[in-house]
């Protein structure tokens, strides 16, 4: 059951994150033709345990960087289930840096609070705070997301 709400969670992002990248070329376009650069846009990118950026997500990491987003990658566990942790870091940290995520913008969460344990269940209100503090810290605007539909 829990693998089947992650499985849901992991799709829903992955189609927010086209149509992300969709709608930033759009406004891209736009900033172009005003002399402006997509620097300035940054996004998070959230993932359960290492791995999930490059299975999940490359190609819309590589969208976003052709964009020119800062993206940020906050990691909610070492993915220590099998003690592979440090090694499974590592891999994240090589991942980040071929997809073109600068080190100094990758978080790996590394607690007890968020276990890579198929058996554990999260507690939501938890994920929600670190999420919204990394949203904060990083600068990642979600109010010009949201006005921009309008």
């Amino acid at each position: 059951r829990e693998a089947m709400w992650l499985l849901c969670v992991a799709a829903a992002v992955l189609a927010w994150g086209f149509l992300w990248v969709w709608d930033s070329s759009e406004r891209m376009k736009s900033r172009e033709q005003g002399g402006r650069l997509g620097a300035e846009s940054r996004t998070l990118l959230v993932i359960a345990h290492p791995d999930d950026e490059a299975m999940f997500f490359a190609p819309t990491v590589l969208g976003l960087a052709r964009l020119r987003h800062w993206v940020y990658l906050l990691c909610f566990s070492a993915g220590n289930y099998y003690n592979q942790g440090e090694t499974r870091k590592k891999e994240l940290l090589q991942s980040c840096d071929v997809l073109g995520i600068p080190l100094s913008s990758v978080m790996i969460i590394d607690n007890r609070d968020f276990p890579d344990d198929p058996g554990v269940q999260w507690d939501t209100e938890h994920v929600a705070r670190v999420l919204l503090q990394h949203i904060e810290v990083n600068g990642i605007n979600l109010k010009d997301r949201a006005n921009s539909r309008l």
